[in-house]
């Protein structure tokens, strides 16, 4: 999943206009017993398989409840709307769906809800983002082929046996399917969706603890609890109203004046003096986040065996620690491998498999980047979005490193685009001419989300257009095996092409980091460094 942004207009001015509500402070933004958060527009309208960022994937974690939840404190998968996923062979899973659950319009949760919303999700002609998470399944090359046109309208692999009980046949074993489902883009889907799509999209029904009461792009979404929900983690409070910011300092000084109550992402510039300003109140936590920077593979300058020796030369030329300790202040680590470390060794983190490559050696930078031929195109800018404060600080203090290192204070610029949705659209557009942040947030705690979305061949966020066959083959090797610990080092393997040909650079690991008033209580983050909305008390 991409990186967060972060977004800002006057606070008092969108609550009055939008809740009628006074400006006295955080608690009149939305009413007795709801909450105001800092949020971002998302990059698409919110149907599930069609949200693969942070913004989009807030309000579907609030909105929707699939077969699977991830634990907010362990990020192990457990059963949610699943009554048992069984197989006999790690290929066929028979999926029974808990009775009882409803949609917010009351229509009754079935096994249809999620087999036409997985079809749906994966049609080629629905041009749905995540689509390719569909992939697995037996059918997904004639709903959704490379190329030329749709010839089927349904995956053949996916078969309704009963009104709570579907089949899911997949085109190999895949030992880890059943841990994905707790990914939004399972999600089921009402009647509503298909039959007025375009009235669901401008109010989107649910299954989960809230109801999307309002929406208006550039300004606020207005969630209120729904009190028929039926499942076990029911919403704590009376509603969240997610204020859009551009600006994450203007939204950290709003907590502090108490017109906000939550900032999901504290400022680099404000680290220095969280912990005073906000007295106990301010969350710094482990999150499956890691930043890289990504390279334009599809730009041929960038596609050869000298380009592969500039971008290990460029790796060593960052001073991470640095970078790390200075500008972010304990809130990132420096990067060691492409995954995280809450995966544990067990789940495949490998910590130091980067080696030398992601030390900082200077001399080691200018003779791999003199030996690869030197930076395509004779100057490095690294694109990012500029509606933070902190990227421009990171990307200023990765080239300074670059151009210290290599002794040329012209090797390396930022090159910013001014928002998140018009950063995504030109990397969606394949308009890179060199490297551009890539955050990753996990979708799911395996090792393989951390792999396969971003370097397999043709992933859905292989933004890079990275390919390599060898990556291919391991990966489609640890997929079918059986055994998890074999499968995570067929996977750890995997990652070792990922090295070998630094695919990515990688930079650090990300704390998930919040900041919120006195109004709140019991509030914490997920392990995809999320705000737990729902368990959060107001007053």
């Amino acid at each position: 999943m991409r990186g967060p942004t972060r977004v800002r207009r006057a606070a008092c001015a969108i609550a009055a206009a939008l809740m009628m509500a006074g400006c006295s402070g955080g608690g009149g933004f939305g009413g007795a017993g709801v909450l105001t958060s800092s949020w971002g527009d998302p990059q698409n309208p919110l149907e599930p398989a069609n949200t693969n960022e942070v913004q989009g994937g807030k309000v579907l974690d609030m909105v929707f409840r699939g077969l699977k939840k991830y634990d907010p404190r362990t990020g192990r998968a457990v059963n949610m709307l699943a009554e048992r996923i069984s197989t006999p062979d790690s290929r066929t899973f028979t999926v029974t769906v808990k009775d009882g659950w409803r949609f917010s319009d009351g229509e009754p949760v079935t096994a249809r809800s999620f087999v036409d919303a997985w079809n749906y999700g994966a049609s080629l002609r629905n041009n749905q983002k995540n689509a390719y998470f569909f992939g697995y399944i037996d059918g997904y090359d004639k709903v959704h082929p490379d190329s030329g046109r749709q010839r089927a309208d349904t995956l053949s692999g996916l078969r309704v046996t009963g009104p709570r009980t579907f089949t899911v046949r997949l085109n190999q074993k895949f030992a880890g399917f059943p841990d994905t489902l707790g990914y939004a883009a399972y999600a089921p889907l009402p009647r509503a969706f298909f039959t007025d799509h375009a009235g669901w999209l401008r109010k989107p029904i649910g299954n989960g603890p809230y109801r999307i009461a309002s929406y208006t792009k550039g300004s606020a979404m207005t969630l209120k609890k729904w009190n028929g929900y039926p499942g076990p983690d029911p919403a704590r409070n009376e509603g969240v109203t997610l204020l859009v910011y551009t600006d994450s300092n203007t939204a950290y000084t709003d907590v502090l004046a108490g017109n906000l109550d939550l900032v999901d992402d504290v400022p680099a510039t404000q680290l220095k003096n969280v912990r005073t300003d906000l007295d106990g109140r301010y969350i710094n936590t482990p999150a499956g986040i890691l930043q890289t920077l990504a390279f334009p593979y599809y730009d041929p300058k960038w596609n050869t065996a000298g380009a592969r020796k500039v971008r290990t030369g460029l790796s060593m030329a960052i001073n991470r620690a640095q970078i790390t300790e200075t500008i972010f202040r304990r809130t990132r680590t420096p990067a060691t491998d492409w995954t995280s470390p809450v995966l544990g060794t067990a789940g495949g983190f490998q910590d130091g498999l980067c080696g030398h490559a992601c030390d900082y050696d200077p001399a080691g930078a200018r003779r791999l980047v003199r030996e690869g031929g030197g930076i395509p195109g004779g100057r490095l800018k690294i694109t990012y979005n500029a509606d933070t404060g902190s990227h421009k600080q990171w990307v200023d203090a990765v080239c300074n490193s670059i151009n210290n290192a290599l002794g040329d204070d012209k090797a390396c610029v930022g090159n910013p685009v001014g928002t998140f949705a018009d950063f995504r659209n030109q990397i969606g557009q394949h308009r890179m001419s060199g490297p551009f942040r890539a955050g990753w947030q996990m979708d799911y705690p395996l090792i393989q989300n951390f792999l396969q979305p971003l370097y397999y061949t043709d992933a859905s966020s292989n933004d890079g257009k990275w390919s390599n066959p060898q990556f291919d083959r391991l990966v489609d090797r640890a997929n079918a095996e059986t055994d998890r610990a074999a499968s995570v080092r067929l996977f750890q393997e995997a990652e070792k092409v990922v090295r070998d040909n630094m695919a990515a650079i990688p930079l650090w690991y990300q704390n998930g980091s919040a900041g919120y008033t006195a109004r709140l209580s019991h509030v914490t983050l997920n392990p995809f460094s999320v705000p737990v909305y729902n368990e959060i008390k107001v007053g």
